[in-house]
Order: C-alpha cells, then structure tokens, then sequence
C-alpha cells in the first residue's frame, strides 16, 4: 500500500497545471470597475471577452481562457474581501434568491474574508451543487427533462437560450468540462487537497452566480415566465438509517476518531484538514458540512486502496479529460475495466459489511444515494438529518480503526470503540432489491393481520340472504392450500408445523420473520437473481394492494350493512366477498411464504446451479398474472367475487403440480 505521507498530490500534473499555476501566469491587475457597472450589476461582456476559441472547431480554448480570466478572477476576490458584508448583502442578496439558497452564497461570502482553505473548499463544493440545482430549475423553464450530469446541462441549448451561450462558456471554463478547472468534480471526487483550490476561483463562481441572477430576472420579465424550484428530496423512514446509533457517536468517540485521523493508513496526509474539520463540524451539528467533508474522503482513501491492490498506482490521480476518473462506482464493482476481479474487497477485513454499506447509502436506487444528491443539490442542507450524518461518520470512523495499529489504543479506547465496530460487523443491507423484498413481505403480512380486525355480519345475519352458496367452495379451497403446505413442510424449519391446523400453524409473521432473517448475499448480485427478485417484488406488491382493497371494501360494505343502505344485488355481493375472505386470507399468506422460501435460495441456484430458468421465470410470472387479475377483482370498481373464488381454484391446481414437479427453487437447490 502507497504510504499516505508519500502522496503530496492527487492531482495529475496537466490538472494541478490547471488549477494551481495557469490562471496565475498573467500577474497584471485588473480593474474591478471593468465588469461591475455603477449600480453593482455584472457587465458580462467584458468577461465573455477574457474566453478565447479554437481556430479549427470554434470551441473553448480552456487553457487561454484559464490564462486569461486569472487576473479577472483575483480582482473579484480582492473586491469582495474589501467588501463590508452590510454592502455585500445590501447589493447581492437579491441576486441569489433564484437560487432558493441564498444563504449557502453569504457564507461563502463570509469564508472569503478568512481564506482557511478547507472552508474554502466546502464552500465551492456547497456553491457547485446549489447552483447545479437552480440551474436545473431554469432549464425546466424550456424543457422538461433536466439532464444528470453538469457537463451536459451546461451545454444546453435550453440554458444557452435564457443566459447567452457566451456566458455559459465562461461558467464551463470554471465547471462542467473535463477541459477546464472543473472544479465540482475535482473536489466532490476527493482529487483536490485544501491547498490546491484557490479562493479567486470560489469568488468568480460567487460573483457570476449574482450575474446569473441579473441576467435570469430580465429574461424572466421579457418572456412573463415564472421560476419554479423543484422540491427538495426528504429522507423518510428515519428508523431504517440505524446502522451506526447517534448513542455510539458520543464526544470520546470523536475525540478518539480525531486522534485516529491522524495515524490510520487510510488517509492521505495532504487529506487531514479535511477528516479534522469534518469531525469537527459534526460535533458543531453541522451535518451536512460534515458528510459533504467525509464522503470525497472516503472516496479518495478507497481509490489508495483500490489502486494498490489491483496494482494501478498512476489512477491514483485524477484522470486527464479523454480518460474516467476512478470513481466510487468503478472501485465498488465485482471486475475491473479489463475483466480482472477487482481485489479491493479482499483487501477489507469485512468485505461485505463495507461494499453493502456504501453500495447502500451511495448507490442503490431505493437508497438515500448520499452522494449524487448532495453533489446534485437534491437536498436541504439546512435540514439535513443526524440519522444520516451519524451513518457516514460512524462508517468513517470504523475504516479509520480498521487501517489503524491495534497497538495504537489503549484498553479503555478499545473498549470505547467496540460497541461501533459490533456495529459495522453486524451491518447487512438495507437497500439492496433482495432486502426491499424481504421488508416489502413482513409489511404486506402486518397488512393482511389486520383483516381479523374487521368488522363482521353476524352469520345468522348472513345465512338470511337466499340463493347464495359457497361455503363448501371456500372450504375446498382452503383444503388446497393445507396440501400444499404440506408439500412445502421439507423446506420449512422444524416445529413450526402442526398437523392439526397447517394453515394457522404455518402461514404466520413468526415463520417470515425467521425466513427473512435468513442471511443472504447481496453483494454483486447476477442478473439472473435481480431479475427473479424483481419479478417476486411486484408479486409481493400486488398482494400488498389486494389486502388494502379488501380491507376498504370489507370495511365500507359493513358500514352500508348496518346503516342498511344496501340494495339487494349489493347485499348479495357482500356475501360472496365475506365467503372470499375465508380463503382469500390464506392464499395471499400461502404466495408470501412462497415467496420467502424462494429468496432463501434465490443466490444459490440462480447465481450457480444450472437449471430452466426460462421455465422457472415463466411459473414466477404466472403467479404474477393471478397477484394482477385479483388486484382487478377485487377493486372497488369490479367487486368480482365469483370470478376471485374460481381464478384462486385455477392457480391452487397449477401451484399444486409445480409443487409435485419440484420446479421450485428450494426443491432445485437440493
């Protein structure tokens, strides 16, 4: 492993080029009075004049225009740091509101005056993702879908349009192109160290974002349209980001953490002014500030791992505009550009534990996705949640530990420090397909619990309405179902069978629970697994909207039923669905179970062992069809009670011969 004091740079010598000597080549002042006209307004044409262009394509000729914006951009610091903050709110303010974050650009405003680089830093990287979203906003004026990536909404047509197309080559010379500074990426990947970005090139992106906003307010008044700001992405379901407990994450922690920082391997020396003010902005409740510091640091320390292991040392660096940049997504992967097996995993002492995790919070696409939004501007960084803060610093801390001399802590700091990395140890994923699945089964079984909770006719009551039969039709169903369970008891844990009542005794949360405890491999799931697991989840899904239909319709009919507003067809009708009820209960259990003793094997055979997955999928997908017409039966609109009863009859059968045809996956994993 590259030793961390060794590393002086990240950046490739074209990049460190660019960023720390080109746009200081020219030493010539320059006068501010040259792009600020008297009533504090940016004259942008005599900015644009600073970009020059390519005889041969007529594109940016970033390094020229690098060289020769330098002197701009230092006129614009030295303006703003002799600038009372009185006058700067007094002149500015107002031209950051299309931003809806008017007070991210004050603070960085106030850092300017101090010039602590790391403050500078987190100012950039907070200014690049708030005006990425505002710029967003104002292409949605034009079109209605906003491009991913800041490179192509920069080059827009759309954007063109409202600011100048002039305008925006100045904005892509700072941001957005892989040919300029491309200052978001260099930080937001971990590139940059604090020393290396300078504080002129956060006071231009300040400066040209009140220009924006002067350009924007009379585009906005020729053309009468309106800026609408998309609402920010809010982390529901708090309880589910409890890998690391705030509890764990208590002052000795952090004093311990902020000791680690300074001898673990993992991070690079040129890094530590960044791991400090992190830790030290998440004892200050700052966050946002804290995880917007720690995850360009998780990412560059992994990229150290990474490009040791798999003997790739130069990708340590960024890459230059005509290669990728060794991201997250690249270091998270099973195999490398060229097919090997990437080796970073077994480099982790828990290789698991720390892949699930950051495939969890970074990637999956039901996952908070930490990274993307907050690089994005997707998130309120005012509001931003300690639940979610507490998981990358308790994550942070435990990669610190693990790339750390045991020798280093005492008896007492090792104790401290065990309850966090039982935590860690412990970690399975939360957001992975086959998780969701699991979570979406045990939530679609409470749902359906609550049908013993429903309000019922008394059966003398019931048995008053003539000329209806099906009791003995239900009953013939529900014998189905405990013969197939009984098919299923090989494949179930012992003594959770009883012979006397199968379906009461089986078809229960306690047996799920245990089925959905099971510990099962996510990590680099194939595509036959992904496949089968997502096909199992819209069964799960369209069981979960059946028992909320008949919830409401049983619940509503009852109500009718007494107030005796029902008409004598809809009388009738309630009947056949309280005699469906009996087995409809049972079946949806029977598909859940189903559905969780497939999952336990999901990974075993459809990730190895050979077998007919065309015709395995083709089952799955039959269930899937029944799950979807019962949806439909048994809607408010439909209420087709007879219909239900012989459909559930058709699937028992075929579901009883797959059975004895052993075309399960619990039967073909043994």
């Amino acid at each position: 492993m590259a030793l961390p004091d060794s590393v002086t740079t990240c950046l490739s010598p074209p990049v460190h080029y660019a960023i720390c000597k080109l746009g200081f080549e020219k030493t010539d002042t320059y006068d501010i009075n040259n792009i600020l006209s008297g009533n504090g307004e940016v004259c942008w044409q005599a900015i644009t004049e600073h970009v020059c262009y390519l005889e041969s394509d007529q594109s940016v000729d970033y390094i020229k225009s690098i060289r020769l914006l330098g002197p701009v951009c230092e006129s614009v610091r030295l303006y703003f740091k002799s600038l009372p903050k009185e006058q700067f709110v007094l002149h500015y303010a107002s031209w950051f509101h299309w931003t809806n974050c008017t007070e991210v650009f004050l603070e960085v405003f106030d850092v300017l005056q101090y010039t602590q680089a790391t403050e500078i830093a987190l100012g950039l990287m907070k200014l690049t993702s708030c005006l990425e979203r505002a710029l967003g906003d104002v292409y949605l004026l034009k079109s209605n879908d906003c491009p991913f990536l800041l490179r192509d909404l920069l080059a827009s047509e759309q954007l063109a349009d409202v600011f100048g197309q002039a305008v925006m080559d100045v904005l892509r010379v700072f941001i957005g192109s892989p040919h300029g500074l491309n200052l978001r990426n260099v930080l937001w990947h971990g590139f940059a160290s604090p020393q290396e970005i300078p504080a002129k090139y956060c006071a231009m992106l300040l400066f040209i974002t009140a220009g924006l906003g002067q350009l924007l307010q009379t585009y906005l008044l020729q053309t009468e349209g309106v800026l609408v700001h998309r609402p920010y992405v809010i982390f529901i379901s708090l309880e589910e980001f409890d890998a690391f407990p705030g509890k764990y994450l208590n002052n000795e922690i952090l004093s311990i953490a902020e000791e680690l920082v300074k001898l673990s391997s993992f991070v690079l020396k040129i890094m530590l002014p960044f791991w400090i003010s992190a830790l030290t902005a998440f004892k200050q409740s700052r966050y946002a500030d804290s995880v917007i510091l720690l995850l360009p640091q998780l990412e560059v320390g992994l990229r150290l791992l990474f490009t040791t292991s798999n003997k790739c040392p130069n990708r340590l660096l960024t890459a230059e505009s005509s290669a990728l940049y060794t991201t997250f997504d690249e270091m998270l992967a099973k195999h490398l550009d060229n097919e090997e097996v990437n080796q970073l995993p077994g480099v982790l002492e828990e290789p698991a534990m720390a892949s699930d995790f950051l495939w969890d919070f970074l990637n999956h696409q039901e996952g908070p996705r930490i990274r993307d939004r907050l690089s994005h501007g997707e998130i309120n960084l005012e509001t931003f949640p300690r639940e979610v803060a507490n998981q990358i610093v308790g994550f942070a801390i435990t990669i610190l530990c693990r790339f750390s001399d045991e020798d280093m802590f005492s008896l007492k700091e090792q104790m401290v420090i065990k309850p966090l990395m039982n935590c860690a140890s412990c970690y399975r994923s939360r957001f992975h397909p086959i998780s969701q699945l699991k979570k979406q089964v045990l939530e679609c079984m409470k749902n359906i619990h609550l049908w013993a909770e429903l309000p019922t006719v008394p059966e003398e009551q019931v048995q008053k309405i003539k000329g209806l039969e099906g009791n003995a039709e239900a009953d013939t169903l529900i014998s189905m179902i405990s013969e197939i369970i009984s098919q299923l008891q090989h494949y179930m844990p012992q003594n959770c069978c009883s012979s006397d009542d199968l379906i009461n005794s089986v078809l229960t949360e306690r047996l799920l629970v245990e089925l959905c405890d099971t510990r099962i491999c996510t990590l680099y799931s194939p595509r036959p697994v992904l496949e089968v697991v997502a096909v199992l989840r819209r069964i799960s899904a369209q069981c979960h909207q059946v028992s909320q239909q008949v919830i409401a319709g049983a619940g509503l009919r009852y109500t009718q039923w007494v107030k005796k507003t029902l008409r004598s067809r809809q009388r009738h009708n309630y009947r056949r669905m309280l005699n469906s009820i009996k087995f409809l209960s049972p079946v949806l259990r029977l598909i859940l179970l189903l559905i969780s003793l497939e999952l336990v094997s999901v990974h075993s055979v459809c990730g190895k062992n050979p077998f007919d997955y065309q015709q395995y999928l083709k089952f799955l997908k039959s269930v899937l069809q029944y799950t979807e017409n019962l949806v439909t039966y048994t809607s408010p609109e439909k209420n087709k009670w007879d219909e239900t009863m012989e459909l559930t009859k058709k699937t028992l059968i075929k579901l009883r011969k797959i059975c004895d045809r052993k075309l399960m996956l619990r039967h073909l994993a043994t």
